[in-house]
């Protein structure tokens, strides 16, 4: 069977393994630089309480990045990510290692990217996500391209995707509607 012919819910089940690319998907790919050299980021809250549901809903979440931030460091750290990918160009060769490095096999992870440096992660792993402003090429090779862009919502779309299709989002809801 073809990899695209297998039914997206299917694919959303199997998933244990959520792997996040920055620049274009925690942030619209905006770089802000200061005068110094700093480096400024703007993650959108929602996305890092989907984050947080994910990691509540028992899956693993991983930053798989070229760039190196200790923004990026600051913030996942405080989300509670514990595996982060920095400074990484070949990301299906860092992929590679991240999927050694937790156990899981390529079809138990999902790959969430925007540009082509990406493709190499995203072909490897059982589900391919592109956020909905993505690089055509990857919103060609992607399983689910997601309604929202990059840094606006997305994230949390993909989380709250795979909890369902994993039967875990509702319980995980309860406890701000029942609390």
């Amino acid at each position: 069977m073809d990899r695209y012919d297998e039914p997206l819910h299917s694919r959303q089940a199997a998933v244990r393994l959520l792997i996040l690319d920055v620049d274009g998907v925690l942030t619209d790919g905006s770089l802000f630089m200061g005068d110094a050299g700093e480096q400024y980021k703007a993650f959108h809250s929602r996305d890092g309480h989907g984050i947080r549901l994910a990691l509540d809903g028992g899956l693993e979440v991983a930053i798989l990045t070229g760039r190196t931030s200790g923004v990026v460091e600051h913030r996942m750290r405080d989300l509670g990510v514990q595996h982060l990918v920095q400074g990484r160009r070949d990301k299906g060769a860092a992929l590679h290692e991240l999927l050694e490095q937790t156990g899981h096999a390529p079809d138990e992870a999902a790959f969430v990217g925007d540009d082509i440096v990406d493709l190499p992660a995203m072909r490897r792993v059982g589900l391919g996500i592109a956020v909905a402003d993505s690089h055509p090429l990857v919103l060609q090779h992607a399983h689910w391209v997601t309604q929202a862009p990059g840094g606006r919502g997305a994230v949390r779309e993909v989380c709250e995707g795979l909890l369902a299709a994993q039967g875990r989002l509702e319980a995980l809801f309860a406890e701000y509607i029942d609390g």
